[in-house]
């Protein structure tokens, strides 16, 4: 469907099809260069296009470009062009078996009709009873003095008359009131006509066709996220349409966690459905493993979407940010597209707003500040309702939409600049308190804070929130346009963040990286097939339980993978007695400079994210690794540092939910050691073994000579510690 005026529609125009989607709708020949030139949006000024009619007349972002122009997709791997080969194959015979069996139907029917009736069925026809004075047997009708033998009795019938005026009626059913032999009463009793019978049969074939093609159809998937939502804090508050469309109609996780509450190594454990320790990106850096040559040779062939698309046979959507160093001119640079994506519209680094360059299928493309051509938000909105508007209807598709929002420079869209002038950031019992017992970069924050740092944080919070209006808006629109089409009840809708955030907690001013809860649980909503509406789910779950989530609806099996992950489709679907997790993993390696950090040169080496009143949000040894435990019994977080004191956190988070109490020297030391035992279990974990009974399982069993084995290092740390 193409863009018209006054609500009509029109063609898509041939010159923005695909080379095989035009050859698949024109009968044209198949061929072009290898590198397919795919566009999905007419090239016409953005301003002077008029909006989808899904979108209200009042829409704020209405205004925003649509960029889905041509652009050219990099050449595949041969394994995912035999992958997705084959899958198109199989959908393509499928429909081929589909009409050749509405052929074969409909040719029974229509010969069915022409065909003249057998004489038995003549004979049968052709009897009519004696009327009376004919001594009561029955005669056959005789036509051109042929006369025919006599058939079996037919049923008898009841006449009224005399000779050729007699009138008969069949004593079960009303067949005819003709006169008795004439052409009327024949034409009665004489079989459907030929277009009757094709009618039923064309019917019957279509009902078949519809019911075959919905056995057929794969669920759709698409995945929105955000960047630094929490929801400890109210991150969710805002966004009205999102809980309403999403929240409402499906499901919402309460228990949703990252393995790493930073975005590089959090949004790696999404794609891969690995642990950081399996898939190496520790920061935001290079030398991180961010975005590396060694993450895109060794992870990113083997990521979620890379094999949704060669083993699925899915069309892939991506738009917005991928990893923080994407683009970087030591990886290739924007020119660099991830195998896996059939559309690629990639952010060159970091979150922006306005003044970014996009990757385009590996073209840059470079955008100001005009904000109904630039803002961010709203063009990856566009491009989504696009690529819905002009993608192939005969391959399931995934989209993964990644916001900048709520990032950092926190910049609303103009509508919204004025929206929650009375909030201000959570007072909870952890805000502006001295982190006593707890890590020493948690300790050295400056404590009461300051009125002007306070002020700054309750004024991100608030900035944080417009930001997320437009992402609200996002949603509404991504899902009326797949209603419009028809594609909501088959599209799976996630919606979640890479990690949290922290406003003033422990009077630290505002970042993420750190272990608690307000850093490393984010929101996860869920909608779609099969799910019931308004859920709430307590199971503990982790992002990277998404790859292998969707992989599962795609019907991929998990057991080719090696994803750490679980999929959430039996909790989805709502299946008792599921047998899941009681534990999982949070682990961080810090970033730190090897000089001191300009804005406090008197903290010395180390330390980074700093304030200008020199309290720092990370250094080279925040560098933690924990076992967050969630069953019937405990409420459990146990992390242990890797610096000089191989520093100890332990919260009881049923007595202590906002974890101000570090409890290391006073809990059992039994469970101590454990834990502890635990936690080096889950840090060399990988695949499988990543989902063994955790501590308070009841298949859980504890053997401390094993502490000694393999974990020697770790061993001795543990019983050095001073607690």
């Amino acid at each position: 469907m193409g863009w018209g005026s006054h609500g009509e529609t029109r063609p898509v125009p041939e010159r923005l099809l695909a080379p095989q989607r035009r050859a698949l709708l024109t009968g044209a020949p198949r061929g072009g260069p290898s590198r397919l030139s795919r566009t999905f949006e007419p090239q016409v000024p953005a301003l002077a296009r008029p909006p989808l009619p899904l979108q209200l007349p009042q829409d704020p972002g209405a205004g925003a470009a649509r960029l889905g122009s041509a652009v050219e997709l990099g050449e595949q791997p041969a394994d995912q062009r035999r992958g997705a080969a084959g899958a198109a194959a199989a959908g393509t015979l499928l429909i081929l078996l589909i009409f050749l069996l509405v052929l074969l139907l409909l040719g029974q029917a229509v010969g069915a009709a022409a065909r003249p009736p057998p004489q038995a069925a003549l004979r049968r026809l052709h009897l009519v009873a004696a009327p009376p004075g004919s001594g009561g047997r029955a005669r056959p009708w005789r036509a051109g003095g042929t006369g025919l033998r006599d058939p079996p009795p037919a049923p008898p019938l009841i006449c009224r008359g005399r000779g050729g005026a007699a009138r008969c009626s069949p004593g079960l059913g009303s067949l005819s009131s003709a006169p008795l032999g004439s052409p009327q009463h024949l034409a009665a009793m004489s079989p459907p006509a030929p277009a009757a019978a094709a009618a039923r049969g064309l019917v019957l074939a279509a009902l078949l066709v519809l019911s075959l093609a919905q056995a057929a159809r794969r669920p759709n998937v698409v995945l929105v996220l955000t960047d630094d939502q929490d929801v400890f804090l109210g991150g969710m508050t805002p966004l009205k349409k999102t809980n309403a469309l999403i929240a409402q109609m499906g499901v919402t996780f309460v228990n949703a966690y990252v393995p790493s509450a930073l975005c590089c190594p959090s949004r790696a454990s999404i794609l891969t459905g690995k642990y950081p320790h399996n898939h190496h990106v520790v920061n935001n850096t290079l030398e991180g493993n961010c975005s590396s040559k060694s993450w895109q040779k060794i992870q990113e062939p083997y990521t979620f979407p890379a094999l949704l698309k060669s083993m699925c046979g899915y069309q892939t959507f991506f738009a917005g940010k991928y990893l923080n160093e994407y683009g970087a001119e030591d990886a290739g640079g924007v020119g660099h597209v991830p195998p896996g994506w059939s559309f690629w519209y990639a952010l060159e680094k970091n979150s922006k707003y306005y003044n970014y360059t996009l990757s385009v299928n590996g073209k840059a493309r470079r955008h100001g500040e005009n904000y109904s051509v630039d803002y961010l938000t709203d063009v990856l909105a566009n491009m989504s309702l696009d690529f819905l508007e002009y993608k192939s209807n005969f391959e399931p598709f995934f989209m993964m939409i990644s916001t900048p929002a709520p990032h950092s420079p926190w910049t609303a869209a103009p509508q919204y600049k004025n929206s929650f002038q009375n909030v201000s950031a959570p007072r909870n019992s952890n805000f502006n308190i001295h982190g006593k017992n707890k890590h020493w970069l948690i300790r050295q924050a400056k404590t009461p804070m300051t009125n002007s740092s306070i002020q700054f944080l309750d004024d991100a919070y608030r900035k944080r929130w417009q930001t997320l209006l437009s992402v609200d808006d996002l949603v509404e629109k991504l899902v009326k346009k797949l209603e419009f089409h028809g594609e909501l009840d088959n599209t799976y809708i996630f919606y979640t963040s890479d990690n949290g955030f922290h406003t003033g907690q422990f009077s630290l001013p505002i970042d993420k990286r750190q272990l608690y809860e307000f850093d490393i649980k984010v929101p996860l909503l869920v909608r779609g097939p099969g799910i019931k509406p308004n859920q709430t789910n307590k199971m503990l779950v982790a992002n990277i339980d998404l790859g292998p989530t969707i992989l599962d609806i795609a019907g991929y099996d998990l057991n080719k993978t090696q994803m750490d992950g679980m999929s959430l489709l039996p909790l989805l679907r709502g299946d008792k007695n599921v047998t899941w997790r009681s534990d999982f993993l949070v682990e961080y390696q810090g970033e730190g400079y090897n000089g001191s950090d300009p804005t406090c040169p008197g903290l010395g080496p180390g330390v980074t994210h700093c304030f200008p009143d020199c309290v720092c949000e990370d250094s080279y040894n925040n560098t933690y690794a924990c076992v967050r435990t969630m069953s019937t019994s405990w409420d459990l977080q146990y992390c242990e540092f890797d610096d000089r004191e191989v520093f100890v956190e332990v919260y009881n988070l049923t007595a202590d939910p906002h974890q101000i109490n570090n409890i290391a020297k006073t809990i059992d030391q039994e469970i101590l050691e454990k834990m502890n035992y635990r936690l080096m279990m889950l840090q060399s974990c990988s695949g499988a073994t990543c989902r063994t009974p955790g501590v308070f399982d009841p298949g859980y069993r504890f053997d401390p000579r094993l502490m000694f084995s393999n974990h020697g290092v770790r061993a001795r740390r543990f019983s050095a510690q001073s607690l």
